[in-house]
């Protein structure tokens, strides 16, 4: 292996890791209610689709769901952690697909499972969420899902 092939492989896994930890930063925010900063993760033309909510498309589309919608929130009474990514790179662009269990703290815990399916950029050196797509796939109580 010479010096380029090793650099290569050396960049793979740094990209890899700064996807890994854009889509955890992803997930913290939402797990602390923290949706304009959410918002600084995406591209300008980003599109996100969340359960049912069709697809919405760049800044309007993005506010509409994390400020307008899920911002109204004001009691963190979820959490959301991701597993098993498994995460494909082709040079500046990257697709991934995680699982993600949310838990409830209503009167007792209850819980849905899901799929990110995200796509990623890189811009000026620095990923980006591209578009992501939310959908359950499974929950603690059948009318939870889908």
């Amino acid at each position: 292996m010479d010096l380029e092939e090793l650099a290569k492989r050396v960049q793979a896994i740094e990209d890899l890791e700064e996807i890994k930890k854009l889509h955890q930063k992803y997930i913290d925010l939402m797990d602390n209610l923290k949706y304009k900063e959410v918002l600084d993760l995406f591209t300008e033309d980003a599109s996100v689709e969340v359960r049912n909510s069709g697809v919405l498309k760049g800044k309007e589309g993005l506010t509409d769901i994390y400020i307008n919608k899920l911002g109204r929130r004001t009691a963190r009474s979820e959490g959301h952690f991701v597993i098993e990514p498994d995460i494909t790179i082709e040079g500046d662009t990257a697709r991934g697909t995680w699982l993600v269990y949310m838990l409830f703290s209503k009167p007792t815990v209850e819980w849905v499972q899901g799929r990110n399916e995200a796509e990623y950029i890189k811009v000026g050196g620095k990923w980006k969420i591209k578009s992501m797509k939310f959908t359950r796939t499974n929950a603690s109580r059948p009318d939870m899902f889908p």
